[in-house]
């Protein structure tokens, strides 16, 4: 595809006039308010047959989870389930960089001339995405991928390598569905969208992380800094939060994680991503469409 082809694949014209009612409803208002609805505790009785016809419902693997259906208390709880010791393996390789999370891959490419690929003929720029001054230079010409996550997949987040956090932002913004529709209708969908990032400096130079957020719920909590979540609790997170402007948090000493440690979480939702320094080079299972499983090998330094 052209970096410059001014036509993009556009969705039906159904899908077209719901994105546009879509953009118009107060996102961040309804989004709480379904997350409320999926915080509502669940009596035991009931959570294996409410949640057993969720997981059937979205395709979930139960067989998966860390905990029986019965120790869940709520949708979201089960929703920010995690997974059983071994179910999945990571390369243990300091130059290979794992999946963060289960999804299927959106646009993979480079970074070229400060754009990344949204959607076939579609652009969005990676300083809009980063919100962070010049800091996006540093990855033109280096490698991306995006991971679109369903309403079946396990939804922590892990880093792909070793490394440390020394700086993370908050960026508020938009919930706008994050699905294929969307992803080819809505210019600059990633870059309007709330978000939290991460940037991981390790064996593979500098990667920068992205949390996007998404219509219901929108919520994203910070692993690698709990007390950046609100309100206190078990169910606490970074994102959707009223009357928030853009933030950012520099840690010195700088937060060391592991390849595989959990950083971040999706309540509800939705996509991640990765975006890396020149000289890290896509695998070559790392293509559009093709579905990715957390650990697996996705890039190599």
């Amino acid at each position: 595809m052209s970096h410059t082809d001014p036509h993009p694949q556009l969705p039906s014209a159904r899908a077209r006039a719901l994105l546009r009612v879509l953009g118009r409803l107060p996102q961040g208002a309804l989004s709480r308010a379904f997350g409320r609805l999926a915080d509502t505790p669940l009596p035991r009785p009931l959570r294996r047959p409410v949640l057993g016809a969720f997981a059937r419902a979205v395709g979930a693997d139960v067989t998966e989870c860390e905990l029986p259906l019965e120790e869940y208390p709520s949708l979201n709880r089960f929703f920010v389930r995690k997974l059983r010791e071994g179910a999945r393996a990571w390369p243990m390789d300091p130059r290979t960089a794992g999946s963060p999370v289960d999804g299927v891959f959106g646009q993979v490419g480079r970074v070229t001339q400060g754009k990344l690929i949204q959607a076939k003929g579609r652009l969005y720029t990676l300083a809009g995405l980063l919100d962070d001054g010049d800091e996006w230079e540093r990855f033109e010409g280096g490698a991306f991928a995006t991971i679109y996550l369903s309403p079946r997949d396990y939804h922590r987040i892990h880093s792909p390598c070793d490394g440390v956090v020394g700086r993370a932002r908050h960026i508020p913004g938009a919930l706008l569905p994050v699905n294929a529709p969307a992803v080819a209708h809505l210019p600059e969908l990633f870059a309007r969208n709330e978000r939290l990032l991460a940037y991981i400096d390790g064996p593979l130079g500098r990667v920068a992380m992205v949390a996007v957020g998404a219509y219901n719920v929108g919520r994203i909590s910070a692993a690698f800094d709990p007390a950046w979540n609100a309100p206190a609790g078990a169910s606490s997170w970074v994102t959707n939060r009223r009357g928030h402007a853009p933030a950012t948090r520099s840690y010195d000493p700088p937060v060391p994680i592991r390849q595989g440690d959990e950083i971040m979480t999706f309540h509800l939702g939705s996509t991640v991503v990765l975006v890396f320094e020149p000289g890290v080079e896509l695998a070559a299972s790392s293509v559009a469409d093709a579905p990715v499983r957390l650990g697996s090998a996705i890039a190599q330094g």
